[in-house]
């Protein structure tokens, strides 16, 4: 894996974020955006994979790793002009971007918002939100909310990972920030929860990869398909059996896949 480089820069409003930087200086750019409640570190155990093809960009979220500061009003609309001001401190004119989770409902508005930084998306386990989005089964949003401590993590990471899975919840890099306060977690969950891109992305002309596993109750796979109806031109992969951490748990399946979409979308555009 390339050295990651580690910089500090000031948000539009001031406000401090770190970013991580590694691949080739000359090679296209790849923002990386990580899903709720997570730091950069989600990232870590994948993006030495990209790092042969892409210059991999990375930040910490407001309230996450090395991004911290009065929170104030936070959307996935202002996490995107967050990106953006990221792109603009590197120089990068236009990036790829591969977003999970939380991280694709951001992809979802930086796409919108700053169509011209935006060369092609990826969008993994993600939703358009608002009303007509799928929610996840009630048992789990009650559950997510009732358990604490060492049965709140295996719980969330039975969402996360198949039984086949051999990495143990102690490990995984997906699981939270637990550096986190209570007010940063909420304050998170909002931004998730608030998000609504239905009305527009029909606006998204970037060439956009919606990926997602069959079998993820954290966020239902219904709304990859809604999010690909919407959002014209867009490819739809559905893994077999995959499970809200689908792009870790069969990464050799989905990186490359991943990797090639991207890398066809900068050679056509």
């Amino acid at each position: 894996m390339e050295t990651t480089r580690v910089d500090r820069i000031s948000a539009r409003d001031g406000f401090p974020l770190e970013i991580q930087v590694s691949g080739p200086e000359d090679a296209p750019a790849l923002l990386l955006l990580q899903g709720q409640s997570n730091s950069h570190a989600w990232w870590d155990d994948l993006r030495g994979d990209f790092e042969s093809d892409f210059r991999t960009i990375t930040f910490d979220y407001r309230g996450t790793g090395g991004s911290r500061g009065e929170l104030g009003e936070l959307s996935t609309a202002s996490f995107a002009d967050d990106a953006a001001d990221v792109l603009d401190h590197l120089g990068v004119d236009r990036a790829a971007v591969y977003g999970t989770s939380m991280g694709g409902r951001i992809t979802q508005m930086l796409a919108l918002n700053h169509p011209k930084r935006v060369s092609a998306l990826v969008l993994g386990c993600t939703s358009p939100g608002g009303t007509h989005a799928v929610k996840r089964p009630r048992e789990v949003g009650q559950a997510l909310a009732r358990l604490r401590g060492d049965e709140h993590t295996q719980y969330l990471f039975d969402l996360f990972y198949t039984p086949e899975w051999t990495v143990s919840a102690e490990y995984s890099k997906m699981l939270g920030d637990d550096t986190m306060t209570a007010a940063e977690s909420s304050a998170h969950l909002r931004v998730s929860a608030n998000h609504n891109a239905w009305d527009r992305l029909p606006e998204i002309s970037a060439p956009t990869l919606i990926m997602h596993g069959d079998a993820d109750r954290m966020n239902p796979v219904e709304n990859a398909r809604i999010l690909h109806e919407r959002i014209p031109g867009s490819q739809l992969r559905i893994l077999p059996e995959g499970r809200h951490g689908f792009f870790e748990e069969f990464a050799e399946v989905v990186t490359p896949a991943v990797i090639r979409f991207l890398t066809e979308s900068l050679q056509k555009s």
